[in-house]
């Protein structure tokens, strides 16, 4: 059956929300999703049930067995998904498994000793700790799923008798032309047939000023018509197109991205098997099972597995304190241990967006005048040059025009009072016989105003640093990150501009996005670990491959976000200073932790093995347990205290 529809027999967007529907990539089965969310809830609800057991135990120490039976109900809650992750673990090995087989056993040591609160904290923590990770490994999916949406709609498809009508993107065919119009995204490469246009290429280049594309030029998948009607012959379709293979090479540079560091992890099942074999051997040894479950009970390492997660807790909420969105508590090691940067330039270094950076009047011509009217005639267009010199003033205050008519691609003619007046590119005043001199020192936009015949004067357009950029680059290079890379779909001569600013000499100009990614890798094999800055689509790439990827969440792209480890929720470049601060506290903090369980651990553990425990050797030894759990954690809410809020 065919899937072609008449445009005249459809809603305009059923064909497009077919197609979506169609292209969407599934996230998570349903067997999945109801698996993360019964290990959330039964955390939650034993949580709750735990508080109450410690409250009641505190207030009613008479009734303590009550305040027991209720521990023992969150332990067996929590003891469901563990011991069924468990069993999934043994019969299918992983890294997180070994995680799980050693939770059981610690519960199952924890039952032996009728220490109930442990049986209920440690799985709480541990599943709370999963869920998270389980949660941050969808941001892969979430991105390639972002990316494919661009492209992923329908098309206006001219078929050969002149018809029209509206397909599902990828029904298109190589050698089928496409009509565009002004908004429209272009869902594959192609070639104009016929037409002219300005097109939005900054998903793709970064390039911040529109191009101007006629017959003849070539397109790609993901940029955005801004203006005039374009008629596209496919050249590349699905993952052919520039798109296409960004989406492809997203999953490799998923691959490519650095493990992450999970050393207790890493000996896990060594530890395990260790504590069975000393437990056994004191079991030989001394006769005594009290003795054998000291031991087991001492050797639980709730310590050592809360070292990591309860920091992370801590980081995370200090994080959101200012306003950095941390995706994966994991990726706060990895940012600790970065020692270059590579940052995009177009919205991440500068603001992203054109302003009248001077303004040049001829002899005679008042610059008041010559922004008021340039403002008036730049109103009078869509195009992004001609709204940037029309934001500098408000529309009260702009002149009243007449007989106006838009050049394409080349600027705005009107009559005020009588007078030809005109506003655009050098080319439009020379049509118009003005003879013009455009400034030859800017390496940007810029524009002229005349009337009639005569030339009143320029104005420079440019994306100028963010005010804050270079004391933030200065405050990276203070925290050791020497290695500094500006990437940019830019021209080389701006891009050198911005890098002088910032004082960058290493500079990549007109890069694409897998050229962006490929600059990442080379850091990556010459022994760097960089941290990855960007805001855009043509980012995503970049920011996977990186050791961290971080987006400027504010303006960020969605596929960017979804990319990136970390997300500034603001536009403050300082930021970054401030994530690398608090990543390299907690990695502190972390080594501490390590460092109280174990000793802590091989101290009780040697106790508890001598016998020197008493005959509650058990009890004494969750007691005692319990405590460096309880120092490894105040150690952790330390990190709290972090403030920066007021640094700036």
């Amino acid at each position: 059956m065919s899937t072609t529809i008449a445009l005249d027999s459809l809603p305009q967007s059923t064909a497009a929300d077919a197609a979506e529907e169609e292209a969407e990539p599934r996230l998570l089965s349903a067997g999945e999703r109801w698996s993360l969310g019964l290990r959330l809830l039964l955390s939650m609800i034993a949580a709750g049930l735990l508080v109450i057991a410690l409250i009641w135990r505190v207030l009613l120490p008479a009734e303590g067995y009550l305040a027991d039976l209720v521990a023992g109900g969150a332990a067996l809650l929590v003891a469901v998904p563990v011991f069924s992750a468990a069993w999934r673990s043994l019969r299918n090995p992983s890294l997180n498994g070994v995680s799980d087989q050693l939770v059981a056993v610690a519960l199952i040591a924890a039952w032996a000793t009728g220490d109930l609160m442990t049986a209920a904290l440690l799985p709480i923590v541990m599943l709370v700790g999963h869920v998270l990770e389980e949660r941050s490994l969808l941001g892969s999916r979430e991105a390639i799923n972002a990316l494919g949406r661009l492209v992923q709609s329908s098309a206006v498809r001219v078929r050969a008798d002149g018809g029209r009508e509206r397909v599902a993107t990828q029904h298109l065919r190589i050698g089928d032309r496409i009509e565009l119009h002004a908004g429209d995204r272009l869902p594959i490469d192609g070639v104009i047939v016929s037409g002219a246009a300005s097109i939005d290429t900054s998903s793709l280049t970064g390039e911040s000023v529109p191009v101007d594309v006629v017959e003849g030029a070539t397109v790609l998948a993901g940029a955005i018509n801004l203006d005039g009607a374009l008629l596209v012959e496919v050249t590349r379709i699905g993952a052919e197109t520039t798109l296409g293979k960004i989406v492809g090479l997203m999953r490799e540079a998923e691959q490519a991205k650095p493990p992450l560091t999970r050393l207790l992890e890493a000996y896990a099942g060594h530890y395990m098997i260790l504590i069975l074999l000393v437990a056994t051997a004191v079991w030989f040894a001394t006769n005594s099972t009290a003795a054998m479950l000291a031991v087991l009970v001492a050797c639980c390492p709730c310590a050592l597995v809360l070292a990591a997660p309860a920091t992370a807790v801590a980081a995370v909420a200090v994080a959101a304190r200012h306003g950095i969105l941390i995706k994966s508590a994991a990726f706060l090691e990895q940012l600790a241990e970065v020692n270059s940067v590579v940052l995009d330039k177009t919205g991440t270094v500068t603001l992203g967006e054109l302003i009248v950076v001077a303004v040049l009047p001829e002899p005679g011509v008042s610059p008041a005048m010559l922004v008021t009217l340039a403002a008036s005639l730049g109103a009078q267009s869509s195009h992004p040059v001609s709204r940037a010199v029309a934001a500098g003033v408000p529309e009260r205050e702009r002149l009243p025009l007449n007989d106006v008519r838009e050049v394409r691609g080349l600027g705005v003619q009107a009559r005020m009072n009588g007078a030809a007046v005109a506003l655009g590119r050098v080319e439009l005043l020379a049509s118009l016989g003005v003879e013009t001199k455009a400034p030859a020192d800017h390496d940007g936009p810029l524009v002229g105003v005349c009337s009639n015949g005569r030339l009143l004067g320029w104005l420079l357009l440019a994306d100028e640093p963010r005010p804050e950029s270079r004391e933030a680059v200065e405050e990276l290079r203070s925290l050791g990150l020497e290695r500094q890379v500006l990437l940019t779909g830019d021209r080389l001569s701006v891009a050198q501009q911005v890098g002088a600013h910032l004082g960058i000499t290493d500079i990549c100009a007109n890069v694409l996005p897998q050229q962006k990614m490929q600059r990442v890798l080379a850091e990556l094999r010459a022994g760097y670990k960089p941290m990855v800055v960007g805001d855009g689509i043509n980012d995503s790439l970049a920011l996977k491959a990186g050791a961290v990827g971080i987006a400027m969440g504010a303006q960020a792209a969605d596929v960017a976000r979804a990319s990136a480890d970390l997300v500034l929720m603001t536009n403050d470049l300082r930021r970054l200073a401030t994530c690398i601060r608090l990543s390299r506290r907690c990695r502190r903090t972390i080594h501490t932790n390590v460092a109280i369980g174990l000793g802590w651990t091989v101290m009780l553990s040697g106790l508890a093995a001598a016998g020197l425990l008493g005959a509650e050797g058990a009890l004494a030894a969750a007691v005692f347990h319990n405590l460096s759990t309880l120092l490894g954690m105040a150690n952790s809410g330390r990190l709290l205290l972090f403030d920066e809020s007021q640094r700036h």
